[in-house]
């Protein structure tokens, strides 16, 4: 039987770094996929929730801003610049990324993300962002009630005037 973890034990996985091998590929303008070889190694630490609500708030709408602000923030040898950062190969941000949203317990795996994308509620906003033309904000912003609504809308043939 597992026991309680302390405070302390559960805040230590927060300081701890993890090197990873980068592949030759990815620096010399490939893919990563290509050879396995390493060229060199940086050293990265789990982002906190306290950085993922700083830099999303930072980052807004901004997809590519929030990938270069991970990178920055979780990097610690070399210690790079945001603007250091946005000038890397794509690719090899995208790999530092990855790495990144798995030390940082963020990454989805393939059985998660088949049962989100089946889940009857993600399924149910999907035909509403379709059918009405809605963001994904305003469908995420919708109660339970309210997208049971609108489905019986549907059902009926009837539409909403405006956005939630």
């Amino acid at each position: 039987m597992a026991r309680p973890l302390s405070a302390q034990e559960l805040l230590a996985g927060a300081g701890q770094t993890r090197t990873v091998a980068i592949p030759e590929a990815l620096l010399r303008g490939g893919d990563g996929a290509a050879s396995g070889a390493a060229m060199g190694e940086v050293t990265l630490r789990p982002l906190t929730l306290r950085d993922v609500q700083r830099l999303t708030q930072a980052a807004k709408d901004q997809k590519v801003l929030m990938s270069a602000l991970m990178v920055q923030q979780a990097l610690t040898v070399p210690e790079l610049t945001t603007e250091q950062v946005a000038s890397l190969p794509a690719g090899l941000v995208r790999f530092l990324v990855q790495e990144v949203n798995r030390l940082s317990g963020l990454d989805v795996g393939e059985d998660e993300l088949e049962t989100a994308v089946r889940a009857p509620i993600a399924r149910a906003c999907f035909v509403l962002a379709r059918e009405f033309g809605w963001t994904p904000q305003q469908c995420s912003d919708l109660t339970l009630g309210q997208v049971l609504l609108y489905l019986e809308m549907l059902a009926r043939g009837e539409a909403p005037q405006e956005a939630p």
